[in-house]
């Protein structure tokens, strides 16, 4: 039909123009529109719709700690330890990040926890770690989180021989970050902590962003202050208190391409021990330095970048992501290639080799003492133990070859016992009759695994 033609000629006209998930919109609206009348109470009444409210209540099912199996602690969050699990039913591997519940209270650490769960649910990214599952024990909260084995860029840039690392693979890296940055602040998220710890790498080579626990989003029209983040790291409208909007990502993203190329941060040199107020006063008011590592674009990125005045740095100005994906630092990178998925990394990581600490030199937490939990303390663990997260739960099902689907039918069988008359009165029907075009099916969240120290505020060099 025409609508249809016309919306296909705008859709080829937006890929051109200004590539990005939204291009579709336009077309999605106009199927939703169609299929939420005749063709939704055709389904409804259909054999498919009865096998999606199976699928939904088998999604719905209680997650405990015995959904999983526990291995090896991989590093230390804020809160607790991060360690490898399994999900029993499916065999799909997550990294689960405990925070445990006495010191999140000693620590008021409540609304930052449950603004990272929040966040990550919110946020669907190939570039961003995803949450699977949020569930409690008796001890501890726990995000159940996108594994990444390839370890992190702190790693990689300092313990692989020469710290630092060649042009191209700097590129890369930074172009995905970029994009990880850019989905963010599609969603008015402002990430403020971006540093080597906290850039995972996966099985293939690519990244995400992880620990997005400084996150927050920025309300439309109204920026807001906060002096947070890592020293050496922070952007000197953060460090001067002053408002801010997603300027200070841009910054660190300045950051992260100077220490990737030169082996050690802007602004201290490495294991350089010197006092919080010296590194703030040399981000306000010092000139970085660049060495012979730096060819030309890669010094003007990074000096378009880390400029001090946010109104005139690169990615602050009407342009936003998309300047800086058009600067010449970038001229080797197909950024539709890299959305997709299927731009080929510089570099593998080794599946023989181990990216991480050993275990024997993990810090163990010490024991907290003199606190004591309430009914205050059930209400939020209830608000923050959610269950499964659509979107990746789907995924993770998906996944399954047929051989492996026998592994869900106790759980069919046990949870899923209704007549035709359980189905009628299900909560899923009025639910689905109201948005099921828009498939809320699949409520869009994502997620972060952080395997790193979460001391946002240290002062220790890299």
């Amino acid at each position: 039909c025409v609508c249809a033609q016309s919306l296909a000629e705008q859709c080829r006209e937006n890929l051109e123009l200004h590539p990005c998930k939204e291009i579709f919109s336009d077309c999605r609206k106009a199927l939703h529109d169609y299929l939420r009348r005749a063709p939704f109470s055709d389904y409804q009444n259909s054999m498919y719709f009865d096998r999606f409210l199976q699928w939904k209540m088998l999604e719905r099912q209680p997650i405990t700690k015995d959904t999983f199996r526990q291995y090896r602690v991989l590093g230390k969050g804020g809160f607790g330890e991060v360690c490898a699990c399994q999900v029993r039913a499916t065999g799909k591997m997550y990294a689960c990040k405990k925070l445990e519940k006495k010191r999140i209270k000693k620590r008021k650490g409540e609304s930052m926890a449950l603004n990272e769960k929040q966040i990550l649910e919110k946020v669907n990214s190939r570039f961003v770690v995803s949450l699977a599952y949020a569930y409690e024990t008796k001890d501890a909260l726990c995000l159940v989180l996108t594994l990444m084995n390839g370890g992190d860029l702190k790693f990689h840039i300092y313990s692989m021989g020469t710290p630092g690392f060649e042009k191209d693979r700097v590129q890369f890296y930074a172009a995905q970050i970029c994009c990880g940055l850019d989905h963010l602040h599609q969603e008015s998220i402002v990430y403020r902590d971006l540093k080597p710890e906290n850039i995972l790498l996966d099985d293939n080579g690519h990244i995400r962003i992880s620990d997005l626990g400084l996150a927050i989003k920025v309300p439309e029209g109204d920026p807001i202050r906060g002096r947070v983040g890592t020293v050496g790291y922070m952007a000197p409208e953060v460090i001067n208190n002053e408002r801010y909007g997603m300027s200070p990502d841009w910054w660190g993203l300045g950051c992260l391409i100077y220490e990737m190329t030169a082996g050690r941060s802007p602004f201290r040199a490495r294991k350089e021990r010197v006092k919080r107020e010296e590194v703030e006063k040399r981000v306000q008011e010092g000139e970085e330095e660049y060495s012979d590592k730096f060819t030309e674009d890669t010094q003007a990125i990074c000096r378009v970048l880390l400029t001090k005045d946010p109104k005139q740095r690169l990615g602050c100005t009407t342009e936003g992501s998309t300047g800086v994906k058009a600067h010449c630092f970038f001229r080797n990178i197909n950024f539709k290639r890299l959305e997709a998925g299927i731009q080929e990394p510089s570099f593998v990581p080794d599946p023989r080799a181990v990216y991480c600490k050993d275990v024997l030199d993990i810090e163990q937490f010490s024991t907290v003492k003199g606190v004591n939990l309430d009914q205050t303390d059930n209400d939020f663990y209830f608000k923050f133990s959610t269950g499964c997260v659509s979107i990746p739960w789907q995924h993770e099902v998906g996944e399954l070859n047929g051989t492996s689907f026998p592994l869900l039918w106790p759980l069919l069988r046990g949870s899923l016992q209704w007549q035709s008359n359980t189905i009628t009165q299900s909560p899923f029907l009025s639910l689905s009759t109201l948005q099921h075009p828009e498939v809320s099916i699949a409520n869009s969240r994502v997620s972060s695994c952080s395997v790193n120290s979460v001391d946002s505020m240290s002062n220790s060099a890299p």
